[in-house]
This record gives structure tokens, sequence and C-alpha cells, in this order.
């Protein structure tokens, strides 16, 4: 049996077991339990692939490449150590009364289900059920981020689910041009969905019609993303959902939407013969930097601050993908993977100290290297990591982003050094009270899991120090398979 069968199906049954036990005092423990079967899973299959190469799978209706083998480990590495983090977090929140035994079992069972929606989206072959898991991740998250029930996080899933279903309606239509596209070269008999199938054709197809369905699927996809103007859900249903899920919706889900674009662009690019795909992806990413950098000035809730600076990084990385080539695609990819691990962590932090201070203001957080020296400097930590201080894997691409820009896109280079010294200041201006000002907050009652952070950090600062062999022939590979 493949291990893609145990990759898909352990979340599957995590959310069918968490959705009768998912109330039970070692639902916490059964929810990590199975995030650990996931990611060893993703991690045998990695092994498969690296040694083995591209694999086909039932009916061609799911393949696995170098492009998406390692966005699966991590995207089941992420979601174990969230489940870690997860814990103690929802402990606190159970015993504060904010999720009741109904609001546990839904959040576990949705916890697992949106992790199998993600690797289905990461996997399959045919961008008709690529579309399909988006559009259900979209709702296992609305439900995850209205878990608590509150007018404000009612409000947001609404919001979310609004916006979102939305985009994925754009995304949808811009599927079915290319269906269209693809039916006039493949005829109606064949799986005219198939990337693999769309691959090789890719050059015969409609340029008219592709360009009409990139366009469709960039703001379908890309309001996913959270690419502005279509971004104003994400900061919401960051700050009104539990903590752990704004972790993986920073960390995982935008990541996956940036992969089912870039999907997108390789084809378009191969129809088109010119960059317009790319062309417009830098519009959105430089725009989506600068706007957020501004932005961050402005934040007084410190999860919605930080919900802003994962919309600067995925406006970094779609400007870095738009760019193209071998280093602007490497770069897109490490970007992808160090911001995943550092906004992940960042978030854990934010959680520990939201809950000790009793609110997410900004300016009510104090003294947190006092309280609990580990959550201090965690998240000290953690926000000069993601603010792409040296020798982190921050630093290391978006120096690849900027030097490409500088030689290849120079008018846009400016803009972006000027976004990311004002998200610079604007963050640290705001993280030093939260950590070293004056305090008479007092520990929380469950000792914090702080493993998950620091593991997080270690990785991005290996990442930034040095790329492991393998690593980087992956992101060779997966860079050169994107073009550009």
């Amino acid at each position: 049996m493949h291990a893609l069968f145990f990759v898909l199906g352990i979340p599957l049954l995590g959310s069918v077991v968490l959705a009768f036990t998912g109330h039970r005092d070692f639902a916490r423990d059964i929810n990590v339990g199975f995030s650990f079967g996931t990611f060893v899973a993703a991690c045998v299959l990695t092994a498969r692939i690296v040694a083995d190469g591209p694999v086909l799978l039932w009916d061609k209706q799911f393949f696995i490449d170098p492009l998406n083998v390692f966005l699966v480990t991590l995207t089941a590495f992420v979601g174990f150590t969230t489940a870690i983090f997860s814990r103690p977090y929802m402990q606190v929140e159970q015993d504060r009364g904010k999720m009741t035994s109904p609001r546990m079992r839904l959040y576990h069972s949705m916890y697992q289900l949106f992790s199998f929606t993600m690797l289905v989206a990461l996997t399959t072959n045919n961008l008709g059920i690529t579309w399909v898991a988006m559009e259900a991740a979209t709702l296992t998250t609305v439900l995850l981020v209205s878990v608590y029930r509150t007018a404000a996080s009612l409000e947001a899933a609404w919001k979310y689910f609004i916006l979102c279903g939305v985009g994925i309606a754009q995304a949808l239509f811009g599927t079915v041009l290319l269906y269209m596209a693809a039916e006039k070269v493949l005829g109606p008999e064949s799986a005219t969905l198939l990337w693999t199938s769309l691959d090789v054709i890719k050059t015969q197809l409609d340029p008219a019609i592709i360009t009409l369905a990139f366009a469709f699927l960039l703001i379908g996809y890309g309001t996913k993303v959270g690419l502005v103007p279509l971004h104003s859900w994400l900061p919401d249903a960051h700050a009104e959902g539990p903590t752990p899920v704004s972790a993986v919706l920073s960390g995982l889900l935008l990541n996956v939407a940036m992969y089912a674009v870039l999907r997108c662009k390789v084809l378009t690019d191969g129809s088109l013969q010119r960059p317009l795909a790319g062309q417009l992806m830098m519009g959105f990413g430089l725009l989506s930097v600068v706007v957020a950098s501004f932005f961050l000035s402005r934040q007084k809730d410190v999860k919605r601050m930080f919900s802003y600076s994962s919309i600067e990084h995925m406006g970094l990385i779609t400007f870095a993908f738009g760019m193209g080539g071998p280093v602007a695609n490497f770069a897109g990819l490490l970007h992808m993977t160090v911001h995943s691990l550092v906004k992940s962590a960042v978030f854990f932090t934010v959680g520990h100290a939201t809950q000790k201070a009793g609110t997410q203001v900004i300016s009510e957080i104090r003294g947190l290297i006092k309280v609990n020296p580990t959550v201090g400097w965690g998240l000290i930590l953690g926000v000069m990591a993601i603010l792409g201080m040296p020798p982190f894997g921050v630093f290391a691409s978006e120096f690849l982003i900027l030097t490409t820009a500088m030689r290849e896109q120079p008018w846009a280079t400016p803009f972006l050094f000027l976004s990311l010294g004002v998200a610079f200041a604007s963050v640290l201006v705001r993280v030093l009270p939260m950590v070293f000002g004056e305090t008479s907050l007092k520990p929380l009652a469950h000792p914090p899991a702080l493993l998950p952070v620091f593991v997080h950090l270690g990785l991005a600062l290996v990442l930034g120090l040095y790329i492991p062999p393998y690593l980087n022939i992956w992101y060779v590979q997966a860079a050169r398979m994107l073009g550009g």
C-alpha cells in the first residue's frame, strides 16, 4: 500500500474519530497522535519520491513530484507541532469557559479534516479536485474561526466565508475555462483537467482562453493567499479564531493556495510564451507588500498585526515567483518554508502571551520576559527571525529576492526596501515593550508547550546558515519546474 494512502487516510480517520471523542480529556493527545502519524507517513512518502522520482497514483488522479512532496512534509510537520501547542492552549481555553465540550469536539474534528483537505490539494493531479479541496478547506476553517461563538468570531467567519466563497467561485470559472482550452486539444474523452496531461500540451492551449483563465484563477486562489486587495478576511480570521488556527492559516493554508497559483502559472507561461502571468503576480505581490507594511504601523491587536505580516510575506513570495528564473524561484520556495516555520512559532508565543494577559491588545501585554522567560525569548527571537534579521532563513530568502529584484526589476527595489523598513520598525516598536516592559501578570495554571517554538526557530536558523543537500536539490528541481 502506497505511503500516500496513509498521508491522506490518517487525518481523514482522525476527523471521524475525534467527531465522536473530541470532547474527552484524552482527545488532545489523540489529536497529537493522528498528526504525528500523518507526519511520519509524509516523511516516508518524501523518502520514496527522493529515491524513485515522481509518481502517478490511483488512475492518475494523484501526482507526487519535487514541487509538492516537500510541501506535503512541511504541512504535516507544522500540523503536528501545532497540535502539540494546542494541547495546553485549548485546556486553558476550556478551563476559562470559552470552549465547551461540543466546541472541543468540533475543533479537534475540523483540525484533522482541515489537514486532510490541504494534503489533498497538494497531492492531487486533477485541477478540479484541487478546487474542491480548497473549497473544503474554506468550509472547515470557517467552522474553526467561529468556534468561540462570540459576535466577533461569527462576524469574522461570515466575512471569511463570503469573501473566500466569492474568490473560490472565480477560481471555479478559471478552471472551467482551462477545461475549455484543454478540450480543444485533447478532446472530450481525455483527462482534460489532469495537470500532467495539460503540462504536456501547454504550448498548444489557446492563448486567449488561457489568459482569461489565469486572471480568474489568480483572483480566486489569490484571495486565499491573502493578496491585496483581496486580503480583508485574513486579519479578522486570525484575530478572532483560536491561536492554533491562526498558526495553520498563516503557516500552511496560504502556502497551499500559492501552490495552486504556481501550477496554473506554469501552464500559462507555456501557452503564452510571454511573462504575462509573472507580471500580474509581481504587481499583486508588490502591492501586497507595500499595503501590508503600512497597515502594520496602525495595528493595536497583536494577532491582527502578525496577520498583516503574513500578507506582507505572501506578497513577497508572490513577487519572487512573478520574477521567475532559477534564483527567484529558489528564493520563493525557501521563503515559503521559513515563513511557515517562523510565523507559526510566532503565533505559538503570541497565543501564550495573550492567554497570560487575558487580552490581545498590544498596549496591555507587558513584561513577558519576567512572567515566563521562555515565552518572552521565544517571542523576541521569533520576531527578529520574521523581520529578516541574520542569520535566520528569512534573511537568506529575502536577500536573494532583493538582489534578484535589483538586477532584473530595479524599478521595484525602492518599494521593497521602503516597505520592509516600515514593517521592521512597526513590529519591533510594538513587540519590545511586550517583552521587556513592566508587568504584574502571573503565570498560567498549565505550563505552555514551547518546544515547538524553539524547534521551528532552530530549523529556520539552520536554513539561514546551511541548506541540507537533499533539500537544496528539491529547491533546485522545483525552481526549474516553475521556469520563468
